[in-house]
């Protein structure tokens, strides 16, 4: 059980390297984290970055997710949504148990249309439906793939099973999210599909993203475009691929490698001149926005805050593009934000994600550290400043 949400993360860090038995500079040591940053860290004076988090997470040996004090059970209870998750579980569990004798599957094409229909609103960022709904629709494809055991059922599944990642990685159970991956390629080998194998090994190395293992999110990358040569040439190979070239760049730049980042930048930016906007092919929202947002990400995680910023002003955002990206990307400009200084131009835009996504930015961590990076400008910021951090449990 992580520590309460109200503890900031600096705090976790600090409980946790004195249950180590560690000093500061010990820990500064161990993680290659400068003294400085991590005492001002350890005081809530500054915010931890991604990649500091994880460089400490690493030295003290725990989930990264216990430093930001994933899930946050309080608000999960407060949206009811922490009742819905069990469910899931459950319905990833009955894999491989073959059809239930108590289901009664609606036809496939209906089910099929439900699967996107829950793919569009994980997209539209409406969480709680998606979850409330998903169980039943997991059951029902795992009894139809178990009876038919065609490609086309297994397939249905695998999506199903993508979904769940979806969810579970918004609201913060990577457990869950591992489980939903594992159950993923399961289907997709009875599906015989080597786009949604390769898709599997990218939201693989997102999830060791999170975790701060850059090395196995690489390794995995090229795992998937391994996988991805066995796929029929064309535009949805075309979109996977640069995606996965999209989610290399970020491991890039997480690991303070520009050239890498850069290349796969480049990349990604050529095979989206080929496609066009594809956002709708695997859901992956994948086109030349997509390039130009993943672009200020990668500047961010390089800590090049100021041309982060320059970036975020030189993408245009098309209308009708998924407000979770787009939530996303405001959370991800606000972070280069604050660190130049621009706090209320840093506060516009965690306000404009809350509006645009609220379930999914009230479990947004960046978007929690951003707001308290922003606290020692306290006094310059609105009154709506405090209404937001109690929104967001903090």
């Amino acid at each position: 059980m992580p520590p309460h949400t109200a503890e900031h993360t600096g705090a976790r860090i600090a409980h946790t390297r004195k249950v180590r038995r560690l000093t500061q500079r010990e820990l500064a040591d161990l993680s290659h984290v400068s003294y400085s940053t991590l005492t001002k860290v350890e005081q809530g004076a500054l915010p931890a970055s991604p990649s500091v988090i994880g460089a400490l997470a690493r030295a003290l040996s725990v989930p990264v997710t216990e430093l930001t004090g994933q899930p946050y059970l309080t608000e999960l209870r407060q949206d009811q949504l922490d009742g819905l998750i069990n469910p899931i579980r459950e319905a990833l569990n009955i894999y491989d148990l073959g059809p239930d004798p108590d289901v009664n599957p609606r036809p496939v094409q209906e089910l099929e249309e439900h699967a996107e229909t829950l793919c569009a609103l994980v997209r539209a960022t409406n969480i709680k439906q998606v979850a409330a709904d998903l169980p039943g629709l997991i059951h029902e494809a795992t009894t139809m793939a178990h009876t038919a055991l065609t490609d086309r059922h297994w397939r249905l599944l695998a999506n199903t099973y993508r979904t769940a990642y979806d969810v579970t990685t918004k609201l913060g159970f990577p457990d869950l999210c591992a489980v939903a991956l594992d159950r993923m390629d399961w289907a997709a080998q009875r599906a015989s599909d080597p786009v949604l194998g390769g898709m599997r090994q990218y939201l693989r190395a997102l999830a060791y993203l999170r975790a701060s293992d850059y090395r196995t999110g690489k390794r995995l990358v090229t795992l998937g475009m391994a996988a991805l040569e066995q796929a029929e040439a064309g535009r949805v190979l075309d979109v996977v691929t640069g995606q996965m070239h999209l989610g290399a760049a970020v491991l890039a730049g997480r690991e303070k490698n520009r050239e890498a980042a850069e290349a796969h930048l480049g990349e990604a930016q050529r095979i989206a001149e080929r496609t066009g906007p594809a956002e709708k092919v695997h859901w992956l929202s994948f086109g030349p926005t997509n390039v130009s947002v993943h672009r200020v990400s990668v500047l961010a995680e390089l800590d090049l805050y100021p041309e982060a910023v320059q970036a975020a002003e030189d993408t245009a955002i098309p209308d009708g593009w998924p407000p979770s990206r787009v939530a996303h990307h405001q959370v991800e400009v606000a972070r280069a934000q604050m660190w130049t200084g621009r706090t209320d131009s840093a506060f516009k835009s965690l306000l404009a994600a809350r509006k645009l996504a609220p379930q999914q930015t009230r479990y947004h961590p960046t978007a929690r550290e951003t707001y308290a990076g922003l606290e020692s400008a306290r006094r310059r910021m609105p009154d709506s400043f405090n209404s937001y951090g109690s929104w967001l449990g903090m």
